[in-house]
């Protein structure tokens, strides 16, 4: 039986949460690399896995804050994803997505409800219509992502989704999903 979509999440105000998290990281400051045009391009030799490991040369990059750093410089030019910076634009083989949204957390209810999700890489959202969360292909490979920001994706790990499906509801058009932001996501292909 599903849940109604007006029963209300199990929130408090720990400084921990995520909803926390988000609220503190609201005045960051990304670099702003869309507006970056360098001269020179070229492979970086660097890969995402789909488990959101990032290797260099076929080794794992061992350090998070090198991720994590690189994470910021990460963009998307047309299908392909790119690091840059003012001076170099490197190429960087993604398998899936580049990020992996690896922890969820549900406050309020109903078309109320916000869901923050964290990444393998310690940013962390709010889906929203403008961060919306998606499904891509069919079946088993059915997968959701949310949008992290700029055209880059997260993967949502299993851990996350199975948080999700617990607090699916019936929507509009009694479709299965989950409300965030005042928008509705199904998490199942209609049909």
């Amino acid at each position: 039986m599903r849940r109604s979509c007006d029963l209300a999440s199990d929130g408090v105000n720990d400084p921990d949460s995520l909803f926390a998290q988000l609220e503190a990281d609201r005045d960051r400051r990304l670099p702003q690399i869309a507006r970056w045009n360098p001269p020179r391009s070229g492979p970086s030799g660097m890969r995402i896995a789909t488990d959101g490991t990032w290797f260099y040369r076929g080794s794992k990059i061992q350090r998070p804050e090198m991720v994590r750093l690189f994470a910021t410089v990460l963009r998307r030019d047309d299908d392909a994803f790119v690091l840059v910076t003012p001076v170099e634009r490197l190429s960087i083989d993604v398998e899936d997505a580049p990020f992996v949204a690896v922890d969820v957390e549900a406050r309020g209810a109903g078309t109320g409800q916000r869901l923050a999700f964290r990444t393998n890489v310690g940013d962390v959202v709010e889906a929203s219509a403008e961060r919306p969360i998606s499904l891509r292909g069919e079946g088993v490979s059915l997968r959701p992502y949310v949008l992290v920001r700029d055209r880059l994706e997260a993967l949502i790990a299993r851990a996350a989704y199975y948080r999700l499906a617990d607090l699916t509801c019936l929507g509009p058009s009694g479709s299965i999903g989950v409300w965030s932001g005042g928008a509705f996501f199904p998490l199942e292909r209609a049909g």
